[in-house]
């Protein structure tokens, strides 16, 4: 299905069906927890640490390009699994069921300038609740950017192309600052104490961040020390592409919708779902594609069920969609490169003020067309 496609208006009493069915597959799965989902984590934790220690050996103790690159490889391969596939769902929750302090939710910090409190606040609780909810979720551009055109538009806007590019490539530290809330204070919000308060934690984890990485290994290196800094940020900087790419592609592609406050005032649970449903967007790849985006390419059943370890989404995904396909809601996926491109384009087109305009007038244009072309049909 394609992302410009949409979703039936449900009443109130398909709203709450829609909510029941998709609460009985909840109860379900967690019904069915068990000791392959203990082992599914602790396998990746392992790998996690097999391919840093592989990786930080080739880069301190190896020589030439070959060992370089493999390095490089090998240390962002377990940055990427370590922030997405452990980190990520461990803080939602998704093991607490284990008791395992390892994968206690509350308790878990990952390698990341972002500290475990800020994340767990900013997107477990914030994005989590309202999600898609203009207002009152602050991930709908990050505050700064303009992803959609129920957004106003401000002369900012204009460079977000490039903003995004950097972003991209900094996303760990765009991730930090967030919930730090700077453009409130700038807009008077926030008081530069409370700004403070929230940026001490924060500067601390950037602290003992940037030491290991750009410092300390770096020393331990001796001779081998900027070729050891140079490997560090190059593992940084692809563990921060690929979240950026994979985060976006869930967020804001085509097809993705966003709600006012009012619209979700008086929310019951299945009107819950179908927000969750219609804010995010899927991701078609392989096996591997999916462990390594932590399993956010299933964005529609993370978004459903953020508490249930993410390993299930495949197999939970045919079921979400065979129940949005009986309720006539679109179950937006796409590969890759589709969901990508429509990020880029809606980055571009909504940098210009008179995109909004543009678009309405295109949507009547069609509109007329196609009320022309039923008229003629009905002439036949």
């Amino acid at each position: 299905m394609k992302g410009h496609m949409t979703s039936k208006q449900l009443s109130s009493a398909e709203a709450d069906a829609f909510g029941r069915e998709l609460d009985a597959l909840r109860v379900e799965v967690l019904a069915d927890l068990g000791q392959r989902d203990v082992e599914h984590i602790r396998k990746i934790i392992r790998l996690v640490r097999y391919t840093e220690v592989g990786g930080r050996a080739l880069l301190q103790l190896g020589v030439g390009p070959l060992t370089f690159v493999l390095g490089v490889s090998a240390l962002g391969a377990s940055k990427i699994l370590e922030n997405m596939e452990v980190g990520h769902n461990v803080m939602h929750g998704q093991y607490d069921w284990t008791g395992d302090p390892a994968l206690e939710s509350k308790q878990y910090e990952w390698d990341n300038v972002c500290t475990g409190d800020d994340w767990r606040h900013s997107h477990n609780f914030e994005h989590h609740t309202f999600t898609n909810v203009l207002g009152r979720d602050r991930d709908v551009g990050y505050s700064f950017l303009r992803v959609n055109t129920a957004q106003p538009w401000r002369p900012h806007h204009v460079v977000q192309p490039i903003a995004a590019a950097v972003l991209a490539l900094l996303f760990q530290y765009g991730v930090g600052l967030h919930d730090l809330r700077i453009a409130e204070t700038v807009a008077g919000r926030q008081s530069f104490a409370d700004l403070r308060r929230r940026a001490r934690p924060f500067l601390r984890k950037l602290g003992w961040q940037l030491a290991k990485d750009y410092v300390a290994l770096p020393a331990l290196a001796l001779w081998n020390a900027p070729r050891v800094l140079a490997g560090n940020l190059l593992a940084n900087v692809m563990r921060n592409l690929w979240t950026f790419g994979v985060i976006f592609c869930g967020h804001f592609p085509d097809g993705v919708r966003v709600y006012t406050i009012e619209e979700t005032r008086d929310e019951r649970r299945g009107d819950w779902y179908l927000r969750q449903l219609n804010g995010s967007a899927n991701i078609e790849g392989s096996r591997a594609f999916h462990v390594l985006s932590g399993h956010l390419s299933h964005q529609i059943e993370h978004h459903l069920f953020p508490d249930l370890p993410a390993a299930r989404y495949p197999e939970l995904a045919p079921r979400v969609r065979e129940i949005c396909e009986r309720y006539g809601q679109h179950y937006n996926t796409g590969s890759f490169a589709t969901q990508l491109g429509s990020v880029a384009r809606q980055l571009v087109e909504n940098a210009v003020p008179a995109h909004g305009l543009l678009a309405r007038l295109g949507e009547r244009r069609v509109a007329r067309a196609s009320a022309r072309a039923q008229i003629e049909i009905n002439d036949r």
